[in-house]
């Protein structure tokens, strides 16, 4: 406890720049993923192919796609884009399959009758399928979400930044109250996440509130 109460500033300077390379892609990866899974479900054909692009995108080794950032991007190696960018891509990996999947527990006979009632296409979709599907979507959201709080430490290893420098330089120096700092967190950071999507999942979907006091 000491060393934490000794370091607060520090802690919570690495958290916040955390909370913007996990944060970030979060939202840029979601705002992607759902055309792709628009697009996946909406057409049979180019479904397998997003997909398996997309899962094969989530195998490349992390610290590995840091590094080449720079050099496709042309940024210098410390530049926090570089974090960005990378994690993005891992969430898009990840929702692309949840947003087709989301979008495809639309029951039919919603659909039928969201078509009879004059309902076009993006209307539709943002109306109708689209709120339907949060549900669906938020778990997927969630795990991406705890996914890039953990994947983004790794990035200490290239000197960006965040809450990882805590596991990096506690190990470096055998301080253990720094390591278990930025275990902890990096837990709390990741439970702040998922309460947040949870928080937003329910304000999007109050017909299942009215479903539970009904019951």
């Amino acid at each position: 406890m000491t060393w934490v109460n000794d370091h607060w500033g520090d802690i919570f300077t690495l958290a916040r720049s955390h909370v913007w390379l996990a944060g970030v892609p979060l939202i840029l990866g979601l705002l992607i993923a759902l055309p792709l899974g628009w697009a996946a479900r909406r057409w049979s054909r180019l479904y397998p192919v997003l997909i398996s692009t997309s899962g094969l995108l989530y195998t490349i080794p992390s610290l590995a796609l840091f590094v080449l950032m720079p050099i496709i991007l042309g940024t210098k190696v410390l530049d926090p884009v570089n974090v960005v960018v990378a994690m993005t891509i891992y969430t898009v990996a990840l929702l692309v399959r949840t947003v087709a999947d989301g979008l495809g527990s639309v029951p039919d006979h919603v659909l039928q009758a969201a078509r009879a009632m004059g309902y076009g296409g993006l209307r539709r979709f943002f109306g109708v399928e689209l709120p339907l599907a949060v549900p669906v979507i938020a778990a997927g959201l969630r795990v991406a979400a705890v996914s890039n709080v953990s994947i983004v430490s790794v990035a200490s290893l290239i000197g960006v930044p965040q809450l990882g420098n805590l596991l990096t330089d506690g190990y470096d120096r055998f301080i253990t109250a720094e390591i278990i700092a930025g275990i902890v967190a990096c837990v709390v950071l990741a439970l702040v996440f998922d309460g947040l999507i949870l928080l937003g999942e329910r304000l999007l979907t109050p017909w299942r509130r009215a479903q539970v006091v009904r019951s």
